[in-house]
């Protein structure tokens, strides 16, 4: 009996292993259907629609065989050729469904407008919230919104009926205040789009919208809240006050450019997106509140689903919150159900139908990390928790060790291939992050529903929920200041599939204990061994630096090393982060002088990354103050650093360390010229450890005609050169032939639509024995100098282009 009654539990042991094996039944038909629709989206509709009929005259022959009438299959026919069989009608689906969309967007009706180019009045129905684009220097602001072009009139008299999908370029800023759901009408130019969607035109206007009624009730309920959360937001400092939004809606209007950088170099930019982790969190708040309360199944069910709804409504039913709803209820299902086996089905089944209905979601970068991640959270997280359970790890640890950590093993794949970087600090920075999401997610929710009615209460839970979003902000300011926290990366579809591959085959060869081992052994030597070397010889900055050219898109940041922990910094990009990153990487504690060579945006835009953690001592500006925003910006940020501000006429000079600079230019005020601002640039000459540098900022023609006349040609002479206005055409040959450099340094931005640096510049920069290199190209570049002369190091993520 004693022996009958120890072996009775085998059964119920076995069978919990039978149920531990996830159901991948499903799971061909709806990667097929999803890879089938991406492939859609950049082929044309007529090899679409035949990849579809091939597909579904093989999966019809299978089928056949498969049932006995062509013959009785193999044994591994049979065995798999069902399988075989969901994976071609995932493709028949996918293919089809696709093909729909795309011989809607090629009909002939609206590509001749496209093609055209023709002027038209529309009526569209806005799908998205309006999303800022940073303009360019000497560009208003632009805005980006969504939307299904439903009547267009063009003013022959031509009228193309809809829906398409569209996109509007709109400058007047009265779009910004749209939500989706509402009706406009505008008139303005269409152009063709870029191809990888199914965006049929693009429309670029520049006027107001016209209203055509209000937006829809749940779009303005949505608006109240969300204008309820920032109000109550307000008070609260910068950084915790712009965060909390955007963990709560997804609304990063507020979030600081700084904070959004640590945030991307850490891994945790999915916070500030509505992901299916939001929806788990506030309905899982309200299931434990229905279980504290005794209710029944049913009435938590029904708790649950309007908790649900509620939070669409909150953060707007756009598709994309749509599909991260999908995700978070499957997730909370599978852990309110304890059945995996079903919640991997349903996961696969609302793949399938989301690509169905929006085949776009296929080619969607947040679509695929929220798959990856749920995907994730039900394959790998259930079996890394309960084998750290069995090796003595209590049950709140291993759930939190287990979690990120299989959402960013199968997230990283696609995070590699949009950035070309792989995060060592990922995982960590987001297990540390992981108690205070889920408070800051509810009270923050709690502060926008109580906003409408008691405002004060609102701004008192928002003060609460500042409290974990401050450690989300100190968790990831400190794992984006740690050296070696990333590794570069092969970018694009070639990068994600690399490391998708080594991570399936590290998957896979770890299930044997043996290899198991020896992974972990492998791993630890490379950290022990590798990291330290990145740390001691990390190479950045390099000994003997005398310049640095920081990669910040398309604008100028330079930077001169006055001592340890001090420099001289020449412009600020266009954006705080990049300035930030570039001064953060060399070190720079203390900025004894600011210079501005012009107050165009990417120039001064990032001016507030400079101030970010450090003490400015003084700002230097040109005489010509225009663009007007320029200088406010500047002014307000010196005003709030405590920094002095003076302009510098010809001939100013100034000496702090290894550094002596001397204002060259203007030599008088240039008006008339192709762009004022640009040829009254600040032009400076400096000496950095006996390196002469030629500082010209957007210096054009015009004034570089102005210098050769006012100064011999000796003044402008020097080892580096950094190129005016990015690489521009509109440069003068005898400037250049006065300056003779060896090295020449273009800031500039990948993918510019101005045609930045001008292939004739650099084909004659060259001829004149210079060696050219670009920000674009190279990433952050040093100029160095030792017992040889000068030497160039570029610190960017594609090694071949190193020198």
């Amino acid at each position: 009996m004693t022996a009958r009654r120890n072996a009775a539990p085998e059964p119920a042991v076995v069978a919990g292993t039978e149920e531990s094996v996830p159901d991948l039944r499903l799971a061909g038909l709806a990667v097929a259907a999803w890879l089938a629709a991406l492939a859609g989206l950049h082929l044309t509709a007529a090899v679409t629609t035949a990849l579809a009929a091939v597909a579904a005259m093989l999966a019809a022959l299978l089928a056949g065989h498969l049932l006995g009438f062509l013959g009785r299959p193999a044994a591994p026919v049979r065995r798999h050729g069902w399988v075989v069989v969901a994976v071609l009608i995932g493709v028949v689906c996918g293919a089809s469904a696709t093909a729909a969309r795309l011989m809607v967007r090629v009909a002939a009706p609206i590509r001749a407008l496209v093609d055209e180019r023709a002027l038209v009045t529309a009526e569209l129905v806005v799908r998205d919230d309006p999303r800022p684009v940073r303009g360019a220097a000497g560009r208003p602001a632009t805005l980006l919104v969504r939307a299904d072009l439903e009547r267009l009139a063009a003013r022959d008299g031509r009228r193309v009926a809809g829906p398409v999908r569209g996109l509007v370029l709109a400058a007047d800023p009265a779009w910004r205040g749209l939500l989706p759901g509402q009706r406009v009408g505008a008139q303005g130019r269409l152009t063709a789009p870029r191809g990888g969607d199914l965006t049929a035109a693009v429309l670029t206007v520049t006027g107001p919208p016209a209203p055509h009624g209000p937006p829809p009730w749940l779009q303005r309920a949505a608006g109240t809240l969300r204008a309820g959360l920032q109000r109550a937001c307000e008070p609260l400092p910068d950084e915790p006050g712009g965060l909390l939004p955007g963990l709560v809606v997804g609304d990063t209007s507020r979030l600081t450019p700084a904070v959004e950088a640590d945030f991307r170099a850490t891994g945790m930019t999915h916070l500030n997106a509505v992901s299916g982790s939001n929806v788990a969190i506030v309905v899982g708040a309200v299931l434990l509140l229905a279980r504290w309360a005794r209710a029944g199944p049913r009435a938590a069910v029904l708790a649950c689903g309007l908790a649900l709804i509620g939070f669409v409504i909150l953060v707007r039913p756009s598709p994309s919150v749509v599909r991260a709803a999908t995700m978070g209820a499957i997730g909370l299902a599978a852990l309110a159900a304890g059945r995996p086996r079903a919640a991997l089905p349903a996961l696969c089944t609302a793949v399938a139908v989301l690509v169905l209905v929006d085949p776009e979601l296929a080619g969607d970068a947040g679509f695929t990390l929220s798959v990856c991640a749920t995907a994730g959270l039900l394959l790998l997280a259930p079996g890394w928790r309960d084998a750290l359970r069995r090796r003595g790890v209590p049950v709140g640890l291993a759930e939190a060790l287990a979690v990120p950590a299989a959402a960013q093993l199968t997230c990283g794949p696609v995070v590699a291939g949009i950035s070309g970087t792989v995060s060592l600090v990922a995982v960590p920075a987001n297990l540390l992050a992981v108690p205070a999401i889920a408070p800051a997610t509810v009270l923050g929710v709690a502060a926008a529903v109580v906003s409408p009615v008691w405002p004060a209460g609102a701004e008192f839970v928002a003060w609460l929920a500042s409290w974990p979003a401050r450690w989300l902000v100190t968790v990831a300011g400190h794992g984006a200041g740690l050296p070696a926290g990333t590794l570069p990366w092969p970018g694009g579809v070639t990068g994600a599939l690399l490391l998708a591959g080594l991570t399936v085959a590290l998957l896979l060869a770890t299930r044997r204990p043996l290899v198991r081992r020896l992974v972990a052994v492998c791993a630890v030597a490379v950290v022990l061994g590798t990291l330290p070397v990145r740390l001691l010889a990390g190479g950045w900055p390099p000994p003997g630096w005398v310049v640095v050219a920081c990669a910040v898109g398309q604008g100028d940041a330079l930077v001169l090393p006055v001592a340890a922990g001090r420099a001289v910094v020449v412009d600020a990009g266009p954006d705080p982060a990049g300035v930030d990153g570039c001064l953060r990487r060399l070190g720079v504690r203390e900025v004894p002088l600011l210079v501005v060579s012009h107050f165009h945006a990417d120039h001064v835009g990032g001016v507030a990354g400079v101030f970010r953690g450090r003490r400015v001592a003084g700002v230097l500006t040109p005489q010509w103050s225009e663009p007007a925003f320029g200088v406010y910006q500047v002014r307000v940020a010196a005003l709030g650093g405590a920094a002095s501000l003076r302009t510098a006429p010809v001939g100013w000079s100034w000496r702090a360390g290894g550094v002596a600079l001397v204002a060259l230019g203007p030599p008088y005020p240039l008006r008339g010229s192709r762009s004022d601002p640009n040829n009254n640039s600040l032009v400076l000459a400096a000496a950095v450890a006996g390196v002469r540098i030629l500082l010209p900022g957007d210096a054009e023609t015009e004034e570089q005609r102005a210098l050769l006349e006012a100064s011999p040609s000796a003044a402008f002479r020097a080892d580096v050169l950094k190129v005016a206005h990015h690489g521009s055409a509109y440069q003068d040959p005898e400037f250049l032939d006065a300056v003779r450099p060896a090295v020449a340094l273009v800031s500039v931005g990948a993918g510019n639509d101005y045609g930045h640096p001008n292939p004739g510049l650099l084909a004659r920069l060259t001829r004149v024995g210079a060696r050219v290199l670009r920000t674009d190209i190279d990433g952050d570049l040093a100029v160095v100098r030792d017992r040889r002369g000068l030497a160039v190091v570029a610190r960017g993520t594609r090694p071949g282009r190193q020198p």
